[in-house]
């Protein structure tokens, strides 16, 4: 089973748990107001998270480098706000796990490394295969191969008037 499968699944069913459980102890209406309270902090804090990352790439495109790390980070930020505007404890955790900058920049770090990694796993599949098609290209249509498709010959350009109508 995919492990996202199993992540839409289970998740809800220990939100739904948990949210009976606080609920419980505390109460149903003081749940829900500490999960809007968590959705509004939450709001707040990415907003100033998602400026500053935006205010940090764009200096770094200003000095011509790549703000690879801030793209990542902006990832995260998008998905931690959907975590924190889903109502339940273990998303809002999550969530503000992600609005840490100094666990968001470790994580960013983390993802681009594993991107730079595929990327390069995916180069060196693609680079290899074209230089295996070179060579088999070379073999098959080298001078003297006689296993060659390329057939010779000449044409000629006829007017308009000389080419028969259907």
């Amino acid at each position: 089973m995919p492990i996202i499968f199993l992540i839409f699944i289970i998740v809800p069913v220990i939100e739904m748990y948990l949210l009976i459980k606080v609920g419980a102890v505390i109460g149903g209406l003081y749940t829900i107001g500490l999960v809007l309270l968590t959705a509004l902090i939450g709001v707040s804090l990415l907003k100033k998270q998602g400026l500053s990352t935006f205010m940090t790439a764009q200096q770094k495109m200003q000095t011509g480098q790549m703000p690879i790390t801030e793209i990542a980070e902006g990832l995260m930020l998008a998905v931690a706000g959907a975590l924190l505007l889903t109502p339940g404890f273990v998303t809002d955790t999550v969530g503000f796990i992600l609005l840490t900058p100094v666990l968001r920049q470790h994580i960013a770090k983390q993802v681009f490394q594993s991107w730079m990694k595929n990327a390069k796993q995916a180069n060196f599949t693609s680079s290899t295969h074209f230089y295996t098609n070179q060579e088999a290209f070379r073999q098959n249509y080298s001078e003297g191969n006689d296993k060659s498709d390329v057939i010779e010959g000449e044409f000629q350009e006829l007017p308009d008037e000389k080419i028969e109508k259907k």
